[in-house]
């Protein structure tokens, strides 16, 4: 099986490939709801810049742009500490849950980014924080 590659969004790129993989409802839906997740599982996240990231398997994900860890408590009990990275896996992961109980062509899109994210996840070294995170 080949690694997973991701690749960062250029800063004039983003609200292109944000538009093509998930039109208005980028905007409009999904990041702020991968920032509402954010603050309510990190409270030392106050809100900053984040990075996209492509992945060679047709993925998407976001991640604040800081080389701080944050501590998490998640209402399934894990209480940890992530990077950023691991942090906008997690939020964009339970984001992608979340709004894929849907109805229509957004749910499905939304259900696919799970998967094709929580692959590459599998292959990062806090797979098991996140996993954790995120049961």
């Amino acid at each position: 099986m080949n690694e997973i590659v991701r690749v960062k969004v250029r800063t004039k790129d983003r609200t292109d490939v944000a538009h093509a993989l998930f039109g208005i409802q980028f905007p409009m839906r999904l990041e702020p709801t991968v920032y509402g997740f954010a603050g309510n599982i990190a409270s030392e996240y106050n809100g900053g810049h984040w990075e996209f990231y492509r992945l060679d398997n047709g993925g998407f994900y976001m991640a604040p742009s800081s080389d701080t860890p944050f501590k998490v408590r998640c209402e399934n009990g894990f209480e940890g500490t992530l990077s950023a990275d691991a942090l906008g896996i997690t939020a964009c992961l339970y984001t992608y849950s979340h709004l894929s109980f849907g109805e229509g062509e957004f749910a499905e899109t939304c259900a696919r980014h799970y998967h094709l994210l929580r692959d590459w996840m599998f292959e990062q070294p806090e797979v098991r924080q996140i996993l954790r995170a995120i049961d």
